[in-house]
């Protein structure tokens, strides 16, 4: 049996529990940003208050066809969940107007927060949101568990909010 050097087997060591930690880095959930949410009607709300809760964040726009299309599910999640721990953030994109929108949140009586991004600082902040809709979902903890591009598959989507409530809807 060949022996190998001290040296190049603390080497080997470091360089396998480099790629162990490598791995489980690349296994982690990515935390939801710091960032504070704004109400149409001046309500304050931040990703830390929203610990202890699943949350959506959805990035919307009152001209985009898959969001109005996905709005009315988005509602009925909201109801479905809500007393179990879930919130919903709509996070109306830079280019929509705001007269638009609260136009949209009133005519559509939506049940959850409603913000305005008028900077585009709330989509730069979750990983730089261009596309509408996008939305994320965010565990107890504040870890992004997903994000989805596009109109949502709401079967999917209930079957994951149901796991990390840990429980049937209300």
């Amino acid at each position: 049996m060949k022996k190998f050097p001290a040296k190049t087997l603390l080497a080997a060591a470091a360089i396998i529990a480099l790629a162990g930690g490598f791995v489980v880095s690349l296994s982690a959930k990515p935390m939801a940003p710091a960032v504070q949410f704004t109400s149409l009607n001046g309500e304050k709300l931040t990703m830390a208050d929203l610990r202890g809760k699943v949350v959506l964040v959805n990035f919307w726009a009152t001209d985009c066809p898959g969001c109005v299309a996905e709005m009315p599910d988005l509602i009925k999640t909201q109801q479905k969940y809500q007393a179990a721990g879930l919130t919903t953030v709509a996070v109306a994109m830079p280019h929509d107007r705001p007269d638009y929108v609260v136009s949209y949140t009133q005519k559509n009586a939506l049940p959850f927060f409603v913000t305005l991004d008028p900077t585009g600082q709330l989509g730069k902040a979750f990983n730089n949101v261009q596309l509408t809709p996008t939305t994320f979902v965010i565990d107890k903890q504040g870890r992004i568990l997903q994000r989805t591009v596009g109109v949502l598959d709401f079967a999917k989507l209930d079957a994951l909010i149901e796991k990390e409530l840990g429980h049937q809807p209300s």
